[in-house]
């Protein structure tokens, strides 16, 4: 091997890069429009970080409220908890005790009632519906006078 080698680059193509011009107006518009774009995607940035954290206080706050529990509660529970009813009423149904929350307990049905219930329903199961109120507004709809109306609704 030589050490002449054939330069790939032509000297003419380095002067070409060396004149370069990194300031020209399109490269100063760019950045003006660059700089625009950043600081509104901080501002941006900022208004949903604002109506997220109002929106989570917001549903903590109701939730809290439709449990009656003290509001001021609220700066005990851990930012990382989910802003949803469910999640902020699990934490209290584990944690609430430490405040002095018990949560409410569901009512219980009595078993007579789920007899009761279970006897409903099974009388219900494969009952055919009555006709009769269909039957009763198809002769209705087909009268032809006041004095059949009065009649069909009369009962005769």
């Amino acid at each position: 091997m030589s050490d002449n080698r054939d330069n790939i680059w032509d000297d003419e193509e380095d002067n070409e890069f060396d004149s370069f011009d990194a300031d020209t107006d399109l490269v100063k518009k760019l950045r003006k429009a660059l700089k625009a774009e950043q600081k509104r995607n901080k501002e941006l940035e900022s208004t949903l970080g604002d109506l997220t954290k109002s929106q989570k206080e917001r549903i903590l706050k109701d939730a809290l409220a439709s449990r009656g529990v003290n509001p001021k509660i609220a700066q005990f529970i851990p930012s990382d908890i989910e802003a949803s009813e469910d999640a902020i009423g699990a934490w209290l149904d584990n944690n609430g005790d430490v405040f002095g929350y018990t949560p409410s307990e569901k009512p219980k049905v009595a078993d007579k009632d789920i007899a009761a219930m279970q006897r409903m329903d099974s009388a219900l199961t494969g009952a055919e519906t009555p006709a009769s109120s269909d039957d009763l507004l198809n002769r209705i709809a087909n009268a032809g006078s006041e004095d059949e109306i009065l009649s069909i609704l009369s009962g005769n």
